[in-house]
């Protein structure tokens, strides 16, 4: 797959750099062309020798080298890649990516590319924590550049958590998905994610407490996957998934509706938490007080069911549907009942009780209801429940 692939890897300052060199050899057994480029601190960590030998030519490292630039060489180095891959990627890289430097070789290769970039974090799990740089990875990945890892683990300073660097293999799995493969790749999946806002006056609305978070990294998943993935959201609190087509909605009428224009889809999954109902009496000024005490009357009226209209609709059905249940008691048996009522083909349930600090959290506990039973899941972090749930979408669609 990635036979004639040209990879520029860029290989920041970090303990975890030594699993550059499996990463070159990795991609070179499999016809990869690598051309490597190391910052200042990634050579305090392995040698430009060790590099060029497995990479089988020139390391780069300097910006001002004069052989380089008298053919333009930094920019001709960002613009021949089929990929960009930076590992290990450091909190200062990624501080540098996202405010746009271009103070060194790598920073300005970034800078000066129009080639996709995807980027292995690897750090202390305190400044992986740490909210400027998730201020950062958010930055990053809303203007497009994938990302791999890290994954959880002991750190090389004696601390434990997430900031290890993802190992070569997986990176490899990334960048094969990157240039176009997995087992999605020519499928179109359609996903609802977010809220839904329904107006009461032009300053107030009806809502809940969905951040969008474990729809965007659904969508995320599924893009990592190969699928083409339209993402319909409502006003979510989380940036939505890179690579992914947005639509950006804001009540249950105006998803429905750009749900219908999405398709045809093979897979449609409605992880967004539409309301139940609007005023049917909105205001088109703002209510005021009057000073009577009285409240203002509001009359409700049903939404649309976006879950049911896909799963009933007869030809052009995606071929797989899923649904989501938040529930706060007898979770299976509501989520059951809901699968057999709306016609979808799964649902994947969940308790959203506030104890359970799922709704608005980073971790979920689901329960996937199908045709042959209920699977609960353990506990886990929504990007890993992601990961599962498109796997499972990519198999039922081979």
């Amino acid at each position: 797959m990635l036979a004639g692939k040209r990879i520029l890897l860029i290989i920041g300052g970090g303990i975890a750099a030594y699993k550059a060199l499996d990463l070159i050899r990795r991609l070179k057994e499999r016809g990869a062309a690598v051309t490597p480029v190391l910052t200042r601190a990634a050579e305090e960590f392995v040698t430009p020798l060790s590099v060029g030998a497995l990479a089988g030519g020139k390391v780069h490292r300097a910006l001002f080298d004069l052989t380089d630039e008298a053919e333009m060489g930094h920019i001709q180095l960002s613009r021949v890649a089929d990929l960009i891959v930076v590992a290990p990627a450091t909190a200062d890289l990624m501080a540098k990516m996202a405010g746009g430097h271009a103070d060194d070789l790598a920073s300005t290769l970034i800078l000066a590319t129009d080639t996709r970039v995807l980027i292995a974090p690897a750090m202390n799990v305190r400044m992986w924590q740490h909210p400027a740089t998730q201020r950062n990875l958010a930055m990053l990945r809303g203007d497009g550049v994938l990302t791999v890892g890290p994954n959880d683990g002991d750190m090389a300073c004696g601390e434990f958590g997430p900031g290890r660097m993802a190992e070569p293999l997986e990176i490899v799995a990334a960048i094969e998905t990157a240039l176009g493969g997995g087992p999605l790749a020519g499928r179109h999946v359609l996903v609802t994610s977010g809220p839904t806002h329904e107006p009461i006056d032009p300053v107030r609305y009806i809502a809940n407490r969905s951040s969008g978070a474990q729809g965007a990294a659904l969508g995320a998943a599924l893009v990592a996957l190969g699928a083409r993935v339209t993402f319909v959201t409502g006003p979510a609190t989380v940036p939505p998934p890179p690579g992914a087509h947005v639509v950006q909605v804001e009540t249950a009428a105006e998803m429905l509706a750009a749900v219908e224009a999405a398709l045809p889809a093979d897979a449609a999954v409605f992880a967004a938490a539409v309301a139940d109902w609007r005023v049917a009496n909105a205001s088109g000024a703002k209510l005021k007080k009057d000073g009577s005490g009285r409240a203002p009357a509001l009359e409700f009226a049903e939404n649309p069911d976006i879950l049911a209209t896909v799963s009933q609709m007869g030809p052009g059905r995606p071929r797989l549907v899923v649904g989501f249940a938040a529930e706060t008691d007898d979770v299976l048996a509501h989520a059951s009942a809901k699968r057999a009522r709306k016609g979808c083909d799964w649902i994947v349930a969940n308790d959203v009780r506030p104890a359970t600090g799922i709704m608005g959290g980073t971790e979920n506990e689901v329960t996937l209801v199908t045709a042959d039973g209920a699977e609960a899941w353990p506990r886990l972090r929504k990007d890993e429940v992601a990961r599962r749930l498109a796997a499972r979408i990519a198999g039922a669609l081979q």
